[in-house]
């Protein structure tokens, strides 16, 4: 073998975890599936499969709930807030010591290049475990000078408490497996919640190692269950299950209206992190040579499959042209290929099915005269490569601009010197709000600008800024609630108030 062929194949802890029997995790035991089924799982670089994996169902979803309402109820909540946030830096721990398989097989079961998984899985693993670890020994209530109707004297005490909502049922996507997994764990474990996860059905490896490292940790049995299976079988059935009380989605705004609907039996709460389709605003006197990498990194990273992807750019007829220029060209330089090849820019997309709803997009952009300046077709060969794409000339008329492709596919179109709203009118006219930027160095028309966004998250001069810290979730119908920061705690907690008369 030579040195560029073992640098693209998987290492002997990955082959030996593939290898394995993937069965599920419920109740602190990895347990066989109640019907027998199997999923298998394939590399979208290679086309070929590369594990098998226990295939759940609503049997066994009702198995993890039960196991998830009994650790509630058990060891978990007789845990201190300092023993809690103990456990979840333990879980941190384990994950960076564990980074380089979880690296590989998130690239091998997703598709992204090495460089992407390792950073992501380390910032918002890592980083986000320990951010909400600190947490959990700050969840506080408060007391409140109030006078009672049944107070003859007007001693009184009242007091809140915030609890956990209970058991959680989180549901995560495909397109950046482990870290949706972490979104979801960290606050709903700093506030003393009990989790069901349940994977995307194509990507449930690193969800699988997950839960070895959680028990690894010593996580109370029955905190975290982990059961992968289809989004209609088990995923509809952890949506409408009478003993959950939140379920966390993170998908497409036409799954999340169906979460919705299943969660309206008990009135479980919901927080959904949903589609977009973010603007990127270049002014005239923004800084060229941060705006063309800027937008065009914006545009691709993950191939495009990223809600926060920054797919319609809007750029001032004076720098237009230039700006077109540069991120074609940056977009024609990228190399795809494989992930675990360190000369990959762009890995492939998640499946055939997805490439062939992204070359539908394109054509149906074509149909309606946008102007293809570069990209616009799957390369030959073996797995599911779309060339990056960019189209000008666009306008918000077209189904390319109005609709989330999930793909690398950009849209430019220009903007002359109107007024700042007429503007933010054209930018806002999508049924979506979740991220944006504005490119310019004038101060004063970034922040009126990035005001004007109807967004859940606007950047200056840099698209899709993300730290543990920072709320991050969409207006309109790319979502409800928010995820990061202390904000996205909030959701899995409840406010219990106490008043003593004396």
């Amino acid at each position: 073998m030579s040195a560029a062929e073992n640098s693209i194949s998987p290492s002997a802890a990955a082959r030996e975890f593939l290898a394995r029997e993937h069965q599920l995790l419920i109740g602190g035991e990895w347990v066989g599936p109640a019907a027998g089924g199997s999923i298998e799982v394939t590399d979208p670089a290679s086309e070929a499969r590369i594990a098998t994996v226990s295939l759940g169902d609503a049997t066994d979803i009702d198995r993890a709930v039960q196991a998830a309402r009994a650790a509630l109820r058990g060891e978990w909540s007789r845990l201190t807030s300092y023993e809690r946030e103990a456990l979840i830096n333990r879980l941190a721990d384990q994950l960076i010591a564990n980074l380089e398989l979880l690296t590989e097989l998130e690239v091998l079961d997703n598709g992204m290049p090495r460089m992407a998984a390792q950073y992501s899985i380390a910032k918002f693993g890592g980083d986000f475990l320990r951010y909400y670890a600190g947490w959990a020994t700050k969840i506080h209530g408060e007391t409140i000078p109030v006078s009672p109707q049944d107070s003859r004297n007007g001693d009184s005490l009242t007091y809140t408490r915030r609890e956990p909502i209970g058991v959680v049922g989180a549901i995560i996507p495909w397109n950046a497996p482990l870290v949706m997994a972490t979104l979801k764990l960290a606050p709903a474990l700093a506030a003393g919640c009990t989790v069901v996860l349940k994977p995307a059905e194509q990507t449930p490896l690193t969800a699988l190692l997950l839960g070895e490292l959680v028990r690894k940790a010593g996580f109370p049995p029955g905190v975290v269950n982990i059961v992968p299976g289809y989004g209609e079988s088990a995923g509809a059935a952890l949506a409408a299950h009478p003993d959950v009380d939140k379920i966390a989605f993170t998908g497409s705004t036409e799954v999340g209206r169906k979460i919705i609907n299943a969660a309206a039996g008990n009135l479980k709460r919901v927080t959904l992190e949903l589609g977009g389709k973010s603007p990127m605003v270049v002014f005239p006197d923004a800084d060229l040579e941060r705006v063309v990498p800027g937008a065009t990194r914006g545009a691709f990273f993950l191939q495009g499959q990223n809600c926060m992807a920054g797919t319609r750019l809007f750029v001032h007829e004076d720098v237009f042209d230039r700006v077109v220029e540069g991120v074609a060209a940056m977009a024609g330089s990228f190399r795809l290929g494989p992930g675990l090849d360190p000369q990959s820019d762009l890995g492939p997309l998640i499946s055939a099915e997805q490439r062939e709803r992204v070359a539908g997009y394109v054509a149906a952009g074509r149909e309606a005269g946008a102007e293809l300046v570069c990209g616009g077709e799957a390369p030959s060969g073996k797995g599911y490569f779309f060339r990056p794409t960019l189209f000008a000339r666009t306008n918000m008329d077209m189904k390319i601009a109005r609709e989330e492709i999930f793909g690398p596919v950009l849209c430019a179109q220009s903007f002359s010197d109107s007024d700042l709203q007429a503007l933010a009118d054209e930018v806002n006219s999508t049924i979506y709000g979740l991220s944006g930027s504005v490119w310019t160095r004038d101060i004063a028309v970034a922040h009126r600008m990035a005001a004007m966004i109807d967004s859940g998250q606007v950047s200056i001069n840099c698209h899709a800024a993300v730290d543990p810290a920072i709320p991050f979730g969409g207006n309109r119908q790319s979502g409800w609630g928010r995820e990061f920061g202390r904000e996205g705690l909030d959701p899995y907690l409840k406010t219990k108030a106490t008043t003593v008369l004396f």
